[in-house]
């Protein structure tokens, strides 16, 4: 048990520590807990497309059918999103998703949704690791019942209400990178009249030897589809599709700053509420929110900070750096599905590159960029708490004006820009960000802040 941990969304593991009787104690810890805070609803156990993932969930819905509570699974390995908004749609007591999301192959996880179908807050998580024990099921006759049923028609019908746009004529190549999202995302968009290219959309439990992260280095085979099909945008999911990035004619990988920006700023033609980012994602969000009159609220990273700020302050859209997004009147859990739709919306209203164009140019450049140190989950707290004594007065010749302490240390500069470092949650590293003008700018800044933060590790 003491190998069980939960970081920032829930626990991951390479397969040596993530094991069968392992995922057995998660699944009544989960029982108890929804036992004890007097949930009687079914629950619902979705999972991705890795190898194990299926035996796992199987297990799952064992020890809590084996607690009396009926299970729902998903007909195959599904996207996050869609889980987490089947609990709502059918009001169940939460769900557990069996997923390590980007991690390489030989990793898997497990997260608990709770019934809001947002992302479970440290109180429920610990909660829940106090609750840590070998399974104890009731008589077969006293068990509850496991039955398949169909989450997408749902998902799917909430997502063209909520984004009511008309795609025909644009053509928009999806990139399953061999997840859950192949054959979803590109259906839904489909749906709405976009011609639709998929690429990498058979289960692969490699796949196909990257990692399923649509970073910029993993994007190329999109960026070759898009400029080969001579399509409008290019539209790619984590492994558990609750991410997303987007590839342009013009730019290739879009910063998943910048379609932030973008996509906020197609919302804002039609609705009005603030914004909520994460310490590490784009100025360029507040300061579109200043020229529509509305504001932005700063969170720690993790989507359940932004989550729990979007339930606070009706937000109209939330999301964080690393390609998590939700808008309001949907789940608070991010959703690269439905992100897919809503880009390929903007885009129909307005080509994606000449939007960001726009808004650079009446906004200022921004360029935003990100290193990762390897740093043991052990040594973090020391690294930090070591970093507080080892802040300088000025950075890459820039004088400090702020510490911003919500997460980390955020250094604001006196010419607008900022340095961020702090630990992961989900890998043992730490994480220095940059944003400023210019890209040679953002290399000094991030080159400033390995000097920093490297020699305390």
């Amino acid at each position: 048990m003491d190998a069980i941990s939960f970081g920032t969304d829930g626990w991951r593991a390479t397969l040596d520590t993530f094991t069968d009787e392992r995922v057995r104690i998660v699944g009544q810890a989960v029982a108890d807990y929804l036992s004890d805070e007097g949930y009687e609803a079914p629950v619902f156990v979705g999972y991705d497309a890795r190898d194990t993932s299926l035996g796992f969930a199987e297990s799952l819905a064992e020890v809590l059918a084996g607690n009396g509570f009926d299970v729902l699974l998903p007909d195959r390995d599904r996207p996050t999103p869609l889980v987490a908004h089947a609990i709502v749609e059918r009001n169940l007591a939460g769900a557990l998703m069996v997923t390590a999301s980007h991690n390489p192959p030989e990793y898997n996880g497990v997260k608990f949704i709770p019934a809001d179908g947002a992302p479970a807050l440290p109180y429920v998580t610990e909660a829940i690791v106090e609750r840590l024990a070998e399974p104890d099921l009731l008589p077969e006759d006293e068990r509850g019942s496991i039955e398949e049923v169909d989450i997408v028609t749902p998902h799917f019908e909430h997502a063209r209400e909520l984004v009511d746009a008309d795609l025909s004529g644009l053509t928009v190549v999806h990139d399953a990178m061999h997840g859950s999202g192949r054959g979803v995302t590109s259906a839904l968009l489909e749906s709405a009249g976009a011609e639709v290219v998929s690429i990498r959309d058979e289960r692969d439990s490699d796949f196909g030897g990257t990692p399923p992260e649509p970073s910029a280095e993993n994007l190329e085979p999109l960026v070759e589809a898009v400029e080969e099909h001579d399509a409008d945008l290019g539209v790619a999911n984590d492994g558990d599709a609750d991410r997303v990035a987007f590839v342009t004619p013009e730019r290739g990988h879009l910063d998943e700053n910048l379609f932030f920006a973008a996509a906020y700023d197609y919302l804002l033609a039609e609705e009005s509420g603030p914004a909520i980012r994460t310490v590490s994602t784009t100025f360029l969000i507040d300061r579109i929110a200043e020229a529509h009159g509305q504001e932005v609220f700063e969170t720690a990273v993790g989507f359940k900070w932004v989550a729990d700020a979007m339930k606070e302050h009706d937000a109209l859209m939330g999301g964080e750096e690393s390609g998590g997004f939700s808008i309001r009147g949907h789940v608070r859990e991010k959703d690269g599905v439905l992100m897919g739709l809503l880009g390929a919306a903007a885009t129909a209203d307005e080509p994606m590159d000449e939007r960001v164009d726009r808004l650079l140019d009446a906004h200022g450049d921004i360029v935003a960029d990100k290193i990762s140190l390897d740093c043991p989950d052990s040594e973090k707290e020391r690294v930090i708490d070591e970093l507080d004594d080892e802040l300088p007065d000025r950075v890459a010749g820039r004088d400090i004006e702020k510490v911003v302490t919500l997460d980390g240390f955020k250094l604001l500069l006196e010419d607008g820009s900022w340095l961020l470092a702090r630990p992961s949650g989900t890998e043992p590293k730490m994480r220095v960000y940059a944003e400023a003008s210019s890209e040679d700018d953002v290399r000094e800044l991030l080159e400033a802040g390995r000097k920093l933060v490297a020699p305390l590790i």
